[in-house]
This record gives C-alpha cells, structure tokens and sequence, in this order.
C-alpha cells in the first residue's frame, strides 16, 4: 500500500493555504464582475448619468451668449435643443440676433449642481433641475450676477439626450 507522505515545512503548508485563497478571491472577484456588467441598475444608472450631463451641459449652453460670438453661441443653443423648442429657436433667430446685437451684452454661465428629476429610459425623456450662476455684462456698467434653477425636461435623439423644453423652477414657498 502506498503512503502519503505529509510535508512538515511550514512554508509549504502556509503557500498551499495562499494558494486557495487567492484562487478563491479570484473567483469571486470573477462572479462579482460578471453579474455588475449584467445587471439592470448599473445601466440604468449609466443613463442617468449620461441625460444629467448632457441636461447640465445643454442648461449651460442656453444661459451663455457673447454678441461678439452671435452665430456660435445660437447654434450650439439649436445643437442642444430639439423638438418644439428647437423650432422655437430657429424660427426666432433672426429677432434674437437683432435683439443682442442691440443690447451687446455677454452672458456667461456656470453649473453649481444639478440632477435628474424624473427619467423614462424606455421612452428615452428624462426632467433635470440645474442650479446656475449666470453672469450678464452690459457694454457699461458691472456685470450682473444672478442664481437660478432651471427645469429641462431631455429627449434622447440619435445624437444623445438634448433639451426638448426649459423653464425657471419655482423659487420659494408656492403652497398656498
């Protein structure tokens, strides 16, 4: 009969044992990615992701415009839009330009924070809330600093998620 012969090295028996571990701890890891990349609320949060950046960004680009710059700044507006309110911005634009070219003002503006208010990622709309700091500055004068919140609600194009309607968000106590 054939012996088995057992090591008395502490170093083997302490490999041995890492060994397991390791490959155990590997596995795992394994199983672990594998049901992350499949599962259903990672993508959906990959969505929501993306519509608030694209709803920050496209909130931006609405509040910003230099007269100097007119036809840039008014075609990234109608690059951020689409549906009704991208109509509305190319029907309108030969007024606008009008308009700021008169006034030679620059508004810039900057995102102190947003999130996505609602998001149907089957009908691909989603609502956001950003929070802005724009700054408008007139020919004369100092700039003109104001915070707002503005509600978008995005439409996901061909193109990615663009604005379809913008508005001010109610300030204050509304309740009655």
């Amino acid at each position: 009969m054939a012996r088995v012969r057992m090591t008395r090295n502490p170093l083997v028996a302490a490999a041995i044992v890492l060994t397991v571990a390791a490959a155990g701890a590997a596995g795992w890891g394994g199983v672990s990615r594998y049901q992350a990349s499949h599962d259903d609320s990672a993508a959906y949060a990959q969505t929501r992701d993306d519509a608030l950046a694209a709803g920050e960004q496209a909130v931006q680009n609405m509040n910003t415009l230099d007269h100097q710059r007119l036809a840039k700044g008014l075609d990234s507006w109608e690059d951020s839009t689409t549906g009704d309110l991208h109509q509305q911005l190319v029907d309108g634009r030969d007024a606008f330009v009008k308009q700021i070219q008169e006034a030679k003002t620059v508004s810039t503006a900057k995102v102190l924070s947003g999130a996505v208010t609602e998001l149907d990622d089957r009908a691909g709309r989603a609502g956001v809330m950003v929070a802005l700091r724009v700054t408008v500055t007139a020919p004369k004068g100092k700039p003109a600093v104001k915070e707002s919140r503005m509600l978008g609600q995005l439409t996901r194009t061909s193109e990615g998620w663009k604005l379809s309607a913008l508005g001010q968000a109610p300030v204050g106590n509304t309740a009655g």
